[in-house]
C-alpha cells in the first residue's frame, strides 16, 4: 500500500520561501508520479506541480518561476520549493501519487479525482 507523508508547512511572510516534503513508501515500481495540490477555503483542490519518474515536470501557471518540484529517490521524497510567496498561496497543500502512465500530458494530472493515493495536508499561511 502506497503511503504519503507531507510536511513542511507553516506561517511565512509574503515574499518568503517554504519547502514542503512528501515522503513516500510502498511503491512497487519506478513508474510513479507525484503531484502537489492545494486547497484554499471555499475553493476546489487545484494541481500545483507534477513530477514523474521519467523526469517530466509540470506546473500550474500561477506558480511557474516561483515553485520548483524535485525528488530525491534515495530518500523516496518529493519536495516543493515555494519562493516569492504571496497571500494567494495560502492553502492546505497535499501530495498525491499514482502510476505515471495515467498522466501522458500536461492536462490530466491537474484533476484531483485522477489521483489514487493522498497524503495528509500541510497548511501554508502567507501573511501580507
Amino acid at each position: 500500500e502506497v503511503q504519503l507523508q507531507a510536511s513542511g508547512g507553516g506561517l511565512v511572510e509574503a515574499g518568503g520561501s517554504v519547502r514542503l516534503s512528501c515522503e513516500a513508501s510502498g511503491f512497487d515500481s519506478d513508474d510513479y508520479a507525484v503531484a502537489w495540490f492545494r486547497q484554499a477555503p471555499g475553493k476546489e483542490r487545484e494541481g500545483v506541480a507534477f513530477i514523474s519518474g521519467d523526469a517530466r515536470k509540470y506546473y500550474t501557471e500561477s506558480v511557474k518561476g516561483r515553485f520548483f518540484i524535485s525528488s530525491d529517490n534515495a530518500k523516496n521524497t518529493v519536495y516543493l520549493r515555494m519562493n516569492s510567496l504571496e497571500p494567494e498561496d495560502t492553502a492546505v497543500y497535499y501530495c498525491a501519487a499514482d502510476l505515471a502512465r495515467k498522466f501522458r500530458d500536461d492536462i490530466r494530472w491537474r484533476k484531483y479525482y485522477a489521483w489514487h493515493y493522498w497524503g495528509q495536508g500541510t497548511l501554508v499561511t502567507v501573511s501580507s
